[in-house]
């Protein structure tokens, strides 16, 4: 039963449309899932994968009565389970190679991770999160997908502003909001949901949107994006904003799948809001999003000043050789006990509250180095890798912490279909299980 105000509100807003909405709710909804080229390139052949979503690269619909987030490939970080409409907002932003990026709302991920997919370990990704629980989440899954340039942090949005004040390209603010589009998907949402709710989501989106014009450098893309439909947090959101802030405007994008945005539905709209995009769930087949482009004025260059790199431990380096693990651009960088492999861009970590700062390698422990498990699944291949049927009796078995049979001595990367999952170490008859104790089965 959906709250009826906001029924009444939708019959509104959608008028002749309004039956066709509400039968696309009794419709089974559409699950989907992002393969990960940070993984591979050569996908293989899923028998529940079925046709591509059209505004998202690597994003395809699965049938609703697979379970993939089961399958020892998703433990690989092979793919993302991710609803279909959240992929355009990347999209939209179209991250590169080389750029410094922010994603502001970053939990539980599967934004971060797509723009992680498209900077193919180069640049600087910070992304962020103001829960410490979600934070958490955010920073295992980044760990899953083997992202190797991604800064995590747990802070409200507006104390970033004296750390990264005019250093990123590009922003993705995906805020939180009153989440009528997931009325579908998330009993939660619908609970929760009140007028109220939706006003209390649209002064915070203008608190946070205000931070990230500043954290944006000049001639920067900035996207915006809900998952609702109140209009308030939609058009008016950003109609508001850039009200507020002239040095802004719509960008123009072409994205003929979407829906474009209803300029119509709130008092004195500023041009160009029909340049935004809107996801139906009656002409998309996704939950409801809505995702705006917004481009800063000037073309000024970043002002991130970047940390000093340390010096690699020579337990480190004798591992490496052994193994033959070449790393990318970068530079080591000493957290807590742990050696993290970091962006060239990594600015001073001095004032955050950092959860990952880029790829962990792992501890020197007496003499020693020990690998981390988020090592192993960046690694595409080392010197030593014992491979598995994804299927197999000794994945099930490596899953829930047992020893595997292998010939192998020393450390070695575990591999499941050729993707690799985990450590090992072995005696030259067993790998004595490195999978770490949280995720096991």
């Amino acid at each position: 039963m959906l709250p009826e105000a906001f029924l009444l509100r939708m019959e509104q807003q959608l008028m002749d449309e309004y039956p066709a909405y509400l039968e696309s709710l009794e419709r089974p909804r559409a699950v989907a899932l992002r393969f990960n080229p940070l993984k591979t390139h050569q996908f293989p052949q899923l028998p529940f994968v079925k046709e591509p979503i059209p505004w998202a690269e690597y994003g395809y619909y699965y049938a609703p009565d697979a379970r993939p987030g089961l399958h020892v490939w998703h433990e690989a970080g092979l793919y993302y389970l991710q609803e279909a409409s959240a992929m355009a907002p990347v999209t939209l932003l179209d991250p590169q190679p080389g750029e410094i990026i922010c994603d502001l709302c970053a939990a539980p991920g599967g934004k971060t991770t797509q723009i992680a997919a498209k900077m193919a370990g180069q640049g600087l990704l910070v992304c962020n999160e103001i829960n410490p629980k979600r934070a958490r989440i955010l920073s295992r899954n980044i760990e899953r997908m083997g992202v190797s340039n991604a800064l995590v942090l747990n802070h409200h949005p507006s104390d970033l502003e004296r750390h990264f004040e005019g250093v990123f390209d590009k922003i993705l603010v995906d805020a939180p909001c009153s989440g009528e589009g997931m009325f579908r998907k998330e009993e939660a949402a619908v609970t929760d949901w009140s007028p109220e709710t939706v006003d209390m989501c649209a002064r915070r989106q203008q608190e946070i949107l205000s931070t990230a014009a500043k954290l944006l450098r000049p001639g920067g893309r900035l996207v915006y994006s809900t998952c609702t439909f109140a209009p308030a947090e939609d058009e008016g959101a950003i109609s508001e904003f850039l009200k507020l802030h002239p040095e802004f405007s719509i960008e123009v994008v072409d994205a003929p799948a979407l829906s474009p945005g209803r300029p119509d539905l709130i008092e004195e709209p500023v041009p160009g809001l029909e340049h935004t995009f809107r996801l139906w769930p009656h002409h998309q087949h996704g939950e409801g999003h809505y995702a705006a482009v917004l481009r800063k004025a000037g073309d000024e260059e970043s002002t991130l000043t970047a940390s000093k790199a340390e010096k690699l431990p020579k337990e480190w380096l004798e591992f490496a050789k052994a193994l033959d693990i070449h790393l990318p651009d970068g530079k080591p960088i000493l957290f807590g006990s742990s050696l993290f492999w970091a962006p060239v861009e990594l600015p001073e970590l001095k004032g955050l509250k950092v959860l990952r700062p880029g790829l962990e390698l792992g501890e020197c422990k007496k003499g020693r180095f020990e690998p981390a498990h988020a090592l192993a699944l960046w690694l595409g291949e080392c010197a030593s890798m014992q491979d598995y049927a994804p299927e197999s009796d000794e994945i099930a078995a490596y899953l829930h912490g047992n020893v595997v049979t292998s010939g192998e001595k020393g450390w070695c990367l575990v591999t499941a279909g050729g993707l690799s999952i985990g450590w090992g170490k072995g005696d030259g008859r067993v790998l004595k299980n490195h999978y770490p104790k949280g995720l096991r089965r």
